[in-house]
């Protein structure tokens, strides 16, 4: 569904963003990851290579809060290939703090990862492109973008900007032949996740009307979709994969 295509892919080392990776090699993608440090690219790229030495894998990891480190990324990739079809912006960190304990620092830290970094991503792939004729967008919203959550305000708050980068960025880009569209997540069975207890586990899947938790391949399947052709009319979208919780 991919083939021949080049995808920039953040947060690509684990969980749901090495899921995508891996579903967009599978479907003849090139793919570029993103990651924190250096030793979990290294990591992750062993994983893949392990799976499928024929892969055309590599990794880099810069600064995502510094616009700068991500443009001289961004340059490489376009060095390396000459076009950037695809960028998955998948980078971020979560957030369960009660508000009394907040801090503007803690607050513009999220905002800053969840927000700004997904900025310094596009700013520097628009070019390339626009120069190209057209190209797809995609970044990874939340659903509780759309209905809060008890505690840890900053993380919703910064997906729900998310989704409105998204729109908005759909509308602009539209004519430049560029497609942007989000995915939104539900309760995904990351490692975070699967690290909590049964009692804790089960009236959460007791809230979910397919009663089940979602798999990270679940979400990259909707990645995948939006990505490729089949969704070549499909732009200014935020896709829920959550199994209709959200609530």
């Amino acid at each position: 569904m991919l083939k021949g295509k080049i995808a920039v892919v953040t947060g690509g080392t684990r969980g749901i963003g090495y899921s995508i990776v891996k579903k967009y090699l599978e479907n003849g993608a090139k793919v570029v990851l993103f990651g924190s440090r250096a030793e979990t690219v290294e990591k992750a790229l062993a994983s893949l290579k392990e799976e499928n030495a024929e892969w055309e894998v590599s990794g880099d990891y810069p600064n995502l809060k510094d616009a700068g480190s991500v443009e001289e990324a961004v340059a490489k990739v376009k060095e390396k290939y000459g076009r950037i079809d695809i960028l998955v912006n998948n980078a971020g960190v979560s957030d369960s703090k009660p508000v009394d304990e907040y801090t503007s620092e803690h607050f513009s830290n999220i905002m800053q990862l969840n927000v700004n970094a997904i900025m310094n991503s596009v700013m520097p792939v628009v070019k390339i492109m626009k120069e190209q004729g057209g190209g797809c967008i995609l970044n990874t919203s939340s659903m509780v973008s759309i209905c809060g959550q008890p505690s840890g305000v900053a993380y919703p708050t910064s997906k729900s900007a998310v989704n409105g980068l998204t729109w908005s960025l759909a509308r602009e880009l539209g004519p430049s032949g560029i497609r942007v569209n989000a995915v939104a997540p539900g309760i995904t069975k990351t490692d975070m996740v699967a690290a909590l207890p049964e009692k804790m586990i089960q009236p959460l899947i007791n809230a979910i009307p397919l009663r089940r938790v979602g798999e990270p391949e679940d979400i990259a399947n909707a990645f995948l979709f939006l990505a490729s052709d089949m969704a070549s009319y499909v732009t200014g979208e935020i896709l829920s994969v959550d199994g209709a919780m959200r609530t």
